[in-house]
C-alpha cells in the first residue's frame, strides 16, 4: 500500500480534495491501469488492498453518484500538469456511442499539445446527433470565464461545427482565429455568383493546394478558403477569419482531439465499455479518466527523454507517447512487488508535480467559481 500512499501525497495539493476522495483516486488510478477498462466491476477486482470485492464496487458508485467535483479546478490542474505553453490551439469535437437504449454523446473542448488534445471542458448532451449553436457557445463561454487571459492561436473543427449563427458568434468576439472544414456542397459565394465548394475547387489534382484570393460568402459570412486534394480524391475544405495560407496546415491539428478519443477508448482506458448512464456520473468518469491520461503521458514523455521510441520501416513511432508510458505504467502496477523503487521515480520526473505550489492555485480558483456563482 505504499504506492498508493505516494499518490495520495502527490495528488493532494494538487485536487485539494479530502483525504478519503484523494485514497480513493490513488486506488481507482492503480485499478484502471491493471484492468484497462473502466467497467466497474473488473475496476473493483482491480483495487489493491484487503476491502472486498463488493466494498470497492460500492464505493466506486458512491463516488460517481455523489461527489461533487470542481470541474474548474480540474481544467487548471491539466494546463498546469501538462505545463502547456501558450499560445494554445483548441480543438472542438463531439464522441457518441452507445449502450442498450442509452445514448452516449459528450461535447468536447481540449488544448492541442504534442499531438494530444487534452480534455479541459466537456458537456454531456442529452440528445443523439450534432451539437447545436448555443451548445458550443456555451462551451467556449465557459473556457474563456476560466482563463480570460489565455493566449489562443485559433480553433479547430470538423465539419460538424458550421451554421451562420455559429461563424457569426466566432467572427464578431474576435477571440481568435479559427479553421473550420466545410463540405463540398457548401457554396461560395461573391458578388457576382454562388458555386458549390466542390465545383470552385474541382480543377485541383491529388495534393494539390489553392488559397482563394478574395473572400467569399460562407454560411452568410465573409471567411477566407482554402482547399487540398487528398489522396482518396476528396476535397479538404477550410474556412478562417486569418491566414488563409496557413489554414490547411494548421487544420491537421484537429486530429489532436481524435487521438484522445482512441486515448480514451479502444487504444486506452475503453471508456465505451461502462454501464454508466447517468450524465453526471459519466462526467465524473470522464475526470477521473482525464488524470489518468495525463498521468500515462508525462510516464511516457520521462521515458522517451531515457529511450528513443524506434521508428518503424513506414516511418512512424512503434507507439506513441500515451502507449509508451501507458503500457509501462500498466507493467509495474501489475507487478507492484517487483517495481517498487521504478513506481516511486514516476513522481520525480515533473517539476509540477515535485515542487510546484499549485495549493495557491486551487484556491484562486475556488474564488473565482464562488465570484461566478455570486454574480449568476
Amino acid at each position: 500500500m505504499n504506492q498508493i500512499t505516494l499518490i495520495q501525497k502527490t495528488l493532494q495539493p494538487l485536487l485539494g480534495w479530502h483525504g478519503a476522495r484523494v485514497t480513493f483516486l490513488a486506488l481507482f488510478l492503480v485499478a484502471l491501469f491493471r484492468v484497462k477498462t473502466v467497467n466497474l466491476s473488473q475496476l473493483a477486482a482491480g483495487f489493491v488492498g484487503t476491502a472486498k470485492l463488493t466494498s470497492n464496487y460500492k464505493r466506486l458508485q458512491r463516488f460517481l453518484s455523489q461527489f461533487e467535483l470542481d470541474y474548474v479546478t480540474l481544467a487548471q490542474v491539466v494546463v498546469e500538469l501538462m505545463e502547456i505553453p501558450q499560445p494554445w490551439v483548441l480543438s472542438i469535437d463531439r464522441t457518441t456511442w452507445e449502450f442498450g437504449d442509452c445514448v452516449h454523446n459528450i461535447l468536447m473542448l481540449g488544448v492541442v499539445h504534442k499531438g494530444v488534445a487534452f480534455p479541459l471542458f466537456w458537456w454531456m448532451l442529452d440528445k443523439k446527433g450534432n451539437s447545436d449553436t448555443d451548445e458550443r457557445i456555451d462551451l467556449l463561454e465557459e473556457f474563456f470565464e476560466v482563463f480570460p487571459n489565455v493566449e489562443v492561436e485559433y480553433l479547430t473543427a470538423d465539419r460538424e461545427f458550421l451554421g451562420h449563427d455559429w461563424f457569426g458568434y466566432l467572427l464578431k468576439q474576435g477571440f481568435c482565429e479559427f479553421r473550420i472544414r466545410i463540405r463540398e456542397s457548401d457554396k461560395l459565394e461573391n458578388n457576382r455568383q454562388s458555386l458549390k465548394a466542390k465545383i470552385v475547387f474541382s480543377a485541383l489534382g491529388i495534393g494539390q493546394q489553392q488559397v482563394l484570393r478574395h473572400r467569399r460568402q460562407v454560411w452568410g459570412h465573409w471567411v477566407y478558403v482554402s482547399a487540398l486534394r487528398l489522396e482518396d480524391g476528396k476535397l479538404l475544405i477550410v474556412v478562417t477569419n486569418h491566414r488563409p495560407h496557413r489554414a490547411i496546415a494548421d487544420y491537421g491539428k484537429r486530429w489532436a482531439i481524435e487521438t484522445l478519443f482512441g486515448c480514451l477508448k479502444t487504444r486506452g482506458f475503453c471508456l465505451e465499455s461502462t454501464h454508466l448512464k447517468h450524465p453526471e456520473r459519466l462526467s465524473r468518469m470522464m475526470a477521473l479518466l482525464t488524470i489518468a491520461l495525463c498521468w500515462a503521458f508525462r510516464t511516457g514523455e520521462w521515458l522517451a527523454e531515457q529511450k528513443t521510441i524506434p521508428v518503424k520501416k513506414h516511418g512512424r513511432k512503434a507507439k506513441s507517447i500515451f502507449r509508451y508510458g501507458f503500457d509501462h505504467l500498466r507493467q509495474i502496477l501489475l507487478n507492484l512487488e517487483l517495481f517498487a523503487d521504478e513506481f516511486s521515480m514516476f513522481f520525480d520526473f515533473c517539476p509540477v508535480l515535485r515542487s510546484r505550489p499549485l495549493q495557491r492555485v486551487v484556491c484562486q480558483l475556488k474564488f473565482s467559481v464562488k465570484k461566478l456563482g455570486q454574480q449568476s
